[in-house]
């Protein structure tokens, strides 16, 4: 038995749907404890339902991850390890601790029924650990294939978790998991301890939903004469209600949070730190996260997900962006020239989502005024008069409506909305102080102009 040195971790989802917000929060959990650890993170990807498993589910993983700006060691595939996963099967039928089973679904069902008519827990009760080998080829000559179990030694399982303390599981509690479908494929538990083995895994970080999980993979880390990694089970996430997150189900995925406008450290920051005991900060950088974490911080009560707080922390985190972090985005969007920089200082406070700029660009490039109905000329006359010339700067916009103000008698939102919409056509959107440098005197006296009958 070697010992572990090189910290390693690895994310498995499966490719039979997109990522949901709660796979997410365990990826990003697990690369920040890497990185923490000054480790890496592996990619395996789960796809030994081959029912369910679909190319392009695998394709938007590594999409996510990219979008992410999560780097990992290495990609693979259990699909491509069929051979090697077979030759420990093999081992492990002959040494007894696999064994052929024959039950029908109704079967298992009355089995279970009669140990709670018993007062027993409803267990599987090793019936086919008593079959001959002709009553197993009898059952063959019928059609029937066999599905396989793991036969647990009944004893206790015990371990330190990263995040739930001393653990200890009862293995005789429990039925025989079953390992191999009837079809021959390898359900998740025997290819997770063997591409655990072979990618020295040091550490394995997932939610509590695996407890039971852990008990029977840390046997057969046993039964192969392996080193066993540190296991840690964080707290699911959760829906409001209470209810789970599930693919199943149509909880929001990664891609409609990234359609959305989410940015990706918003995702990064809320994952990280919901259902710890450290608040959502809006840090603009990951490594800002990775120092001092600690996973004894993670609550074992569920973390209850809110896209509303995804939004406020994606607004908080937009307004601290600098024009250099978000250069290249504004230029996708047509927002490249000299005053692009000066553009984002003034209205990134006011937008949700980086591409809600373009709204803001298109209201200083093209005529809003077609959309409004804004009615008092001699009020907007009295403002067209009033405008001062070129050149503007900072105090432009109070010496304006503070003459206009003395002309019309007008304060407060009396004077100022009317203004606002006539020249942006919103009621509401960055302080107009700065917003009007941009536009310049030409498209501010063309919008009041429109309004002057």
């Amino acid at each position: 038995m070697t010992t572990l040195s090189q910290n390693k971790l690895r994310f498995a989802p499966s490719p039979t749907g997109y990522l949901h917000i709660g796979n997410a929060r365990t990826l990003i959990l697990n690369y920040i404890f890497a990185k923490s650890l000054q480790g890496d993170l592996i990619l395996r990807i789960d796809d030994t339902d081959k029912e369910r498993s679909e190319e392009k589910f695998y394709d938007s993983i590594i999409e996510d991850m990219t979008w992410l700006n999560i780097d990992i060691l290495d990609i693979k595939r259990q699909s491509e390890k069929t051979d090697q996963y077979k030759k420990i099967r093999d081992i492990l039928i002959d040494k007894g601790k696999l064994y052929p089973c024959f039950e029908t679904d109704e079967e298992l069902n009355k089995i279970r029924k009669l140990n709670l008519s018993r007062g027993l827990p409803p267990i599987y009760n090793r019936a086919s650990l008593s079959l001959s080998s002709k009553e197993i080829e009898e059952f063959k000559s019928q059609g029937k294939k066999p599905y396989w179990r793991y036969r647990l030694n009944h004893e206790d399982v015990t371990w330190s978790d990263l995040i739930r303390g001393n653990q200890t599981i009862d293995c005789s509690t429990f039925s025989d998991p079953v390992l191999i479908r009837a079809d021959g494929s390898f359900l998740y538990t025997l290819p997770s301890v063997i591409d655990d083995i072979d990618m020295k895994i040091t550490h394995v970080l997932r939610g509590e939903d695996h407890v039971s999980n852990t008990a029977t993979q840390i046997q057969l880390f046993d039964e192969l004469n392996a080193e066993i990694p540190s296991f840690g089970h964080h707290s699911l996430m959760v829906h409001k209600d209470g209810s789970r997150m599930s693919k199943r189900t149509g909880s929001m995925s990664l891609r409609d949070i990234r359609d959305a406008g989410i940015e990706a450290i918003t995702l990064v920051n809320y994952c990280a730190r919901i259902g710890t005991s450290d608040a959502v900060e809006a840090y603009q950088d990951t490594s800002d996260l990775i120092k001092n974490y600690d996973l004894s911080k993670i609550s074992r009560s569920p973390a209850r997900y809110s896209y509303e707080e995804i939004e406020l922390l994606n607004k908080k985190i937009l307004q601290n962006k600098t024009f250099a972090s978000v250069k290249t985005d504004l230029s996708k969007l047509g927002i490249n020239d000299e005053i692009a920089e000066k553009f984002w200082n003034i209205i990134r406070s006011n937008i949700n989502s980086i591409s809600e700029s373009q709204k803001w660009w298109d209201i200083i490039n093209k005529d809003i005024r077609s959309d409004l109905e804004l009615e008092d000329s001699n009020f907007f006359s009295i403002a067209y008069d009033s405008l001062p010339q070129e050149p503007w700067d900072d105090t432009t916009w109070l010496s304006w409506t503070g003459e206009v103000s003395k002309k019309t008698s007008r304060k407060g939102r009396e004077l100022y909305l009317p203004l606002r919409l006539a020249i942006t056509g919103e009621n509401s959107g960055p302080e107009l102080a700065s917003f009007l440098l941009l536009l310049g005197r030409g498209k501010v006296t063309e919008r009041l102009e429109f309004h002057i009958k």
